[in-house]
Order: structure tokens, then C-alpha cells, then sequence
């Protein structure tokens, strides 16, 4: 509390837009489509394709650190619930069929509540889901154990 009073006591306010990304969504659009595939790209590759495609279109491009930390949260796809298999759909125990699920968050119901099936088909899904789903908290510990060895197997660790 000390430090909230310090700050009003300057005159200054934070910012209006805190929280929220200042860049650009065509940037995140970029991004998300170039990290999106099955494989992990190579930074190198993926910051380079970023900077061209951001330099093709005039665009400001974000740095290597941002590009790390966007890598968390940028979108991943979504799956419908109804169109998966039923192991799937049993793991996801608190979503109607209508419900879309993003696929980090199948990841982790998957991995954290599925059957062999569930876990194999999670393991399937494309790197950005498994890395972002990796990140969230409330694993079970062997639960987490068997994702780590899927990605050491498929060679994101």
C-alpha cells in the first residue's frame, strides 16, 4: 500500500491501456499463424519470417523478447467440442457440445482428467497449444509427468 500512495503522491497515473498488447493485431495475426503449425518453427526462422512479413507490410516489429512472451498468449485454435472423439469429450466433463474449447485448454483437461485416448490425442495437437497449456497452473504431478514426456518425445523440451 505504501508504494500505491507514493504513486499518486508524484501525479502519476497509470496507464489506460495497461494489460492489454499495444501491438498491433496484424502483428498477432502474423505471429499466430506462423507459430501455429504442428512443429515448433526455430526461433531464428520465426523471428525473421516476422520481421519480413512486418517489413512487407510496414509495420513496426516486435522485439525477440516480445515475440517470447507473446508465445503465451497468443490464440491458439479452437475445437469444437462436439466434433471430437468421445474420449475427448468425456475428459472435458463440464463443457455442453455447442462449447468451443481452445486447444491449450484441451491440452491440459486432456492430460489432467482424460484416459490413455485423451492423452494421446493431446499429445497430437499442434506445439503452441501443448507449450501455452504447459504454462498453466493445477497440474496434477502425474499429470505433469507424462506432458513433460511428451514433450521431450516430441522434442520441445
Amino acid at each position: 500500500m505504501r508504494l500505491r500512495g507514493a504513486a499518486q503522491a508524484n501525479g502519476r497515473r497509470p496507464r489506460s491501456d495497461r494489460g492489454t498488447p499495444r501491438i498491433d493485431a496484424r502483428v498477432l495475426a502474423l505471429l499466430a499463424d506462423a507459430a501455429g503449425g504442428y512443429e515448433r518453427p526455430r526461433m531464428a526462422e520465426l523471428i525473421s519470417v516476422i520481421a519480413r512479413s512486418c517489413q512487407r507490410e510496414g509495420l513496426k516489429c516486435p522485439s525477440r523478447a516480445s515475440i517470447y512472451k507473446l508465445l503465451s498468449t497468443i490464440p491458439t485454435a479452437t475445437y469444437k467440442v462436439a466434433e471430437l472423439p468421445p474420449a475427448v469429450r468425456d475428459a472435458l466433463y463440464n463443457l455442453t457440445a455447442e462449447s468451443e474449447v481452445p486447444g491449450h485448454q484441451l491440452a491440459f483437461y486432456c492430460f489432467n482428467y482424460g484416459d490413455l485416448a485423451a492423452v494421446s490425442f493431446a499429445a497430437g495437437l499442434p506445439w503452441l497449444a501443448l507449450y501455452q497449456a504447459g504454462r498453466l497452473p493445477g497440474f496434477r504431478p502425474r499429470s505433469r509427468g507424462l506432458f513433460e514426456a511428451v514433450m521431450r518425445a516430441r522434442g520441445f523440451a
